[in-house]
């Protein structure tokens, strides 16, 4: 019976890094959907998020059978309960992607964003890109150092988003209000995927260290 819940709980860890995979790709394609007003690739990023929802919820509910048939206790309860909320976090991108992707879309054949403005997406993208690849190894290899790369960089992605808030309110800002609307929720999804990433880091610091905030490389 041991040997079986061990294998209930490997599988829950390699449910998990599937749909961090996915949702990793989903990000990718949803920022090279943004950059080149590609509608084909952004369709492709909200068909593959049912995907990633069905794999949420299969997920979670081999977690709350481990929980009622197992009574795990210590390091393998909080293991299992970690995952669903995991879970939860990663289905989340995977949604904010999906909205990028929307975004993509409902402009075309217009770009989301205007080009005076683009850098400082651009620079989001590639940051929030290098966050779902390295939710990846962390969930694969635990590695805590992973977890302090993510952490420093959603600070980057924070003064990123408060720069374009900076940007539309400055007195030089001339366009639309849909524009500006547009552009402000691009930088809140960008932003919030960041965030959920750290939401993971943390659970996966806690389960390593007992610690819940991973620290910031370099700071």
């Amino acid at each position: 019976m041991r040997k079986a819940f061990q294998e209930e709980l490997a599988t829950i860890n390699e449910e998990l890094i599937r749909i961090a995979e996915l949702v990793a790709a989903a990000l990718e394609q949803a920022g090279q959907a943004f950059q080149s007003s590609d509608t084909e690739l952004a369709q492709e990023v909200i068909a593959a998020d049912a995907r990633i929802d069905f794999l949420q919820h299969e997920l979670d509910e081999r977690s709350i059978d481990v929980l009622a048939l197992e009574g795990p206790v210590a390091s393998d309860l909080r293991l299992v309960v970690g995952a669903l909320r995991m879970s939860t976090s990663l289905e989340r991108m995977g949604d904010l992607a999906r909205h990028v992707a929307q975004l993509v879309r409902l402009r075309f054949p217009s770009d989301v964003v205007p080009a005076s403005i683009r850098p400082t997406f651009d620079e989001l993208i590639e940051i929030d890109t290098r966050i779902a690849r390295d939710l990846v190894e962390l969930l694969s290899s635990r590695d805590l150092e992973v977890a302090k790369r993510i952490a420093t960089a959603n600070v980057r992605v924070n003064e990123l988003h408060a720069s374009v808030f900076q940007a539309i309110a400055a007195e030089g800002w001339n366009e639309s209000a849909s524009t500006s609307v547009d552009v402000a929720l691009a930088s809140r999804y960008f932003e919030r995927f960041a965030d959920h990433g750290v939401s993971v880091a943390r659970k996966v610091t806690y389960l390593v260290s007992g610690d819940w905030e991973p620290q910031t490389a370099g700071l």
